[in-house]
């Protein structure tokens, strides 16, 4: 394969790690800010306070950014309940991937690990995903590296997933999609859970969870310690995942102050280079990470990033009518990967040649390791007004990331003079985002309301360089005005609604790589929804037709940049088209049964393919006119139902279906996965005695029928002798596999 080949192509972030010491550290800072606070709180304490108004049990932070019951846009909500059943340790894709329009991928084959999601064929890093309200996109690659908190989910009282433009939230514009999380419910009861699964491929998850309930009559502690560990499905895919979540709250009729610390340390055996198609063929598990050490893989090719998270909430309820909050938030990130790099050239790395009396040595083999040292910080608020017929919030949030990209060699197979520290690149980045939003809702008449959201966003971004174009500086100003405007019609248990909402984004750091004279240019999307829903106790169903027109879309072409990697390029029009279709039907009183499917066109109107000409030099172009936007079936759906076979006893059977995805924006079948449709059985028993509350053992089998898919690849194809030789690469899931669970609550 050409030298340009996996890894330029390639899209990958820097990933740092912190020690087990720091891990333990954070725990002990914790447990003394936790006392300081007690302590500063402890004269607000009201002898007389009964928390009889549950009203302070919804976080004020997360109704700012989620949508209501009525609010004009396509969403999905996911209750606690519905979170547990479906936690088995695999990342939070996984838990998600029966909801409307979303299909999912993880490298290692398992859901462990790292792991993709895509809402209406849009990539991670055009989903807004927010923990509590606050923003936790990479603030450069936007996007989601969700294995950094592995087990979040187990600490998750709720989730909201919108699809489309949806409402103004926090950070990196949503243009796609919204994942909302929240944790900062308040638990009333006290609690500990041991919740602990085992399952194929020597999968293993343990979960400690413990709940205060209410004490000292206003406080209230949640704690969370939680491991996870993997071989993987593909060679070396190994998960060795560690984290813990704290929360201390006060609490009272009218005020809440919680203080959050949660922390991850993930170490991965990466996979992240696929399979290509011919050994896919014979060997489905292959991984080339770490082949380029002679004999056997080198054994630490390795991502290792320690992620830790600080958040302050203070909300208060003001009067019947006002509310408000504020929140203070800072992330740590830090870690590397590592890898072996076989006859590099010394030069590529500031070195001088090694010159012995026998010999100069220009190239060697040699062990690096990418480094990504990073700070984000800053603070979100909203004040929200309620009445008979109207409401209205406003909000929003200022956040600074500080990072610091640069490179270390900790091993060289000729003993080439590696000074002590040595940094072959240390570029750094430093980027600002202010926005502020005002929602506002009125009820006109009977039947109908209106929505309005306008939101202001402002981002200021500085690169010092790049890795292999130091010499490439950006310093670029963005202002987005993003509007959103609805109507909803409520009869009885009818609902329909009609909506716009426009979404801007800014280019990510790759793609300011692209060269000095090829600077991209910001994303807009212009998306519109209209909904149609119908509700009793027996059945359910509903419509939603969306248009996502776009302009100036990045994606990838094959135009390579100033140092010969591929770079996504703006296309001025492509458009997404769809219709999502839900129903629910209560069959009797031991089976119900809910299914969604998404039917859509998504096109590129004009394409221009670029393809590596080595025997000529330079790039060839291909023109295509109305093609597939890459990664976008046009086909998407679910099947769930749910058997209660006996007293105690439920049966789960799910069903996943995902049409032909093209891995490019050229339609054409050669590079493209094929449609797969995957089964998955789950059989709990759930019972209680003497002082369990709660005693639930579970078993599953995840792809019942063994099915061969791949629902991630990747292509490039170059000229050579004559001819244009495309190559694919897949990321293959595994067969069938089974998890056994047992969660005791008590």
């Amino acid at each position: 394969m050409p030298a340009k080949g996996v890894n330029k192509f390639l899209y990958r972030r820097i990933l740092p790690g912190c020690s087990a010491q720091t891990f333990y550290c954070m725990m002990k800072m914790y447990a003394l800010s936790s006392c300081m606070i007690m302590a500063s709180l402890g004269s607000l304490a009201q002898s007389d306070s009964k928390l009889n108004d549950t009203s302070y049990l919804q976080p004020v932070e997360m109704n700012a950014v989620r949508a209501n019951d009525k609010t004009p846009i396509a969403k999905t909500n996911l209750s606690r309940k519905e979170i547990e059943q479906r936690n088995n340790g695999q990342d939070l894709p996984f838990l998600l991937q029966f909801t409307p329009s979303v299909v999912v991928n993880s490298d290692a084959g398992n859901g462990i690990g790292y792991t993709g999601i895509r809402i209406r064929g849009t990539d991670a890093s055009r989903i807004n995903i927010t923990l509590n309200g606050i923003p936790y996109n990479d603030a450069e690659s936007q996007g989601t590296f969700l294995v950094n908190i592995p087990d979040f989910v187990s600490s998750t009282g709720s989730i909201q997933v919108q699809r489309g433009v949806g409402t103004s939230t926090n950070g990196a514009g949503a243009f796609g999609g919204s994942i909302n999380l929240s944790t900062n419910e308040v638990k009333t009861k006290r609690s500990l859970e041991l919740n602990n699964t085992v399952g194929s491929f020597n999968s293993w998850k343990n979960t400690l969870l413990f709940n205060s309930g209410i004490f000292g009559k206003n406080f209230t502690f949640d704690a969370r310690l939680s491991s996870i560990r993997s071989d993987g499905y593909v060679q070396r895919a190994s998960s060795n995942l560690r984290a813990f979540y704290t929360s201390l709250a006060y609490v009272d009729e009218k005020n809440s102050l919680r203080f959050n610390v949660f922390s991850g340390k993930e170490k991965t055996y990466q996979s992240w280079y696929g399979v290509d198609e011919a050994t896919l063929k014979t060997n489905r598990t292959a991984n080339s990470a770490g082949t380029e050490k002679p004999g056997a893989p080198y054994d630490n090719e390795t991502d290792n990033y320690g992620q830790t998270h600080y958040q302050l909430f203070y909300n208060r309820k003001i009067n019947s009518h006002w509310k408000g909050n504020a929140a203070l938030f800072y992330t740590k990130g830090k870690g590397y990967f590592e890898q072996y790099k076989a006859g590099e050239s010394l030069s590529d790395y500031q070195l001088p040649n090694l010159v012995t009396p026998d010999s100069t040595y220009s190239e060697t083999d040699l062990v690096r390791q990418l480094w990504l040292d990073n700070d984000f910080y800053g603070g979100i608020f909203s004040l929200q007004y309620e009445q008979a017929k109207r409401q209205v919030i406003i909000g929003g949030g200022v956040n600074a990331y500080d990072g610091d990209h640069f490179g270390k060699i900790v091993w060289t197979e000729v003993s080439a003079p590696v000074p002590d520290k040595f940094r072959w690149y240390n570029n750094t980045a430093f980027k600002t985002d202010v926005s502020l939003y005002t929602k506002y809702t009125e009820k006109l008449g009977k039947n109908w309301q209106s929505f309005v959201d306008i939101q202001v966003r402002s981002v200021q971004y500085e690169i010092s360089g790049f890795r292999n174009n130091p010499g490439l500086t950006v310093n670029n100003d963005y202002t987005f005005l993003n509007p959103k405007a609805g109507f909803t019609y409520t009869h009885k248990n009818t609902q329909a609604y009609l909506s716009y909402g426009r979404a801007n984004k800014e280019p990510n750091r790759d793609d300011f790589e692209a060269g000095i004279l090829e600077q991209p240019l910001p994303e807009e999307l212009n998306d519109f929804e209209l909904g149609f829903e119908q509700k009793n106790k027996i059945f359910s169903w509903s419509a939603n037709v969306y248009y996502m027109l776009y302009r100036n879309q990045l994606v990838l072409t094959g135009k390579v940049n100033d140092v010969g990697a591929y770079t996504r390029t703006n296309i001025r029009n492509s458009y997404r088209l769809g219709t999502e279709l839900q129903a629910a039907f209560v069959v009797n009183k031991w089976m119900n049964i809910g299914a969604n499917a998404t039917l859509s066109s998504n096109k590129v109107k004009n394409f221009s393919e670029y393809i590596d000409d080595y025997d000529n030099g330079g790039q060839q172009t291909k023109l295509y006119k109305n093609a597939d936007i890459a990664f976008s079936p046009s086909v998407i759906g679910a099947l769930l139902v749910n058997i209660i076979p006996a007293k105690n006893w439920e049966l789960n059977l799910e069903g996943k279906y995902v049409g032909k995805q093209y891995l490019d924006n050229t339609s054409q079948d050669s590079r493209s996965l094929e449609a797969f449709y995957n089964q998955n059985l789950r059989l709990a028993y759930t019972t209680a005695f003497k002082s369990v509350k709660a005693l639930n053992l579970f078993a599953q089998v995840s792809n019942v029928f063994s099915k061969k898919y791949e629902p991630n690849g990747y292509t490039f194809s170059y000229i050579a002798g004559g001819s244009q030789i495309t190559e694919n690469f897949y990321f293959p899931m595994a067969p069938i596999q089974y998890t056994l669970g047992l969660n005791i609550r008590l």
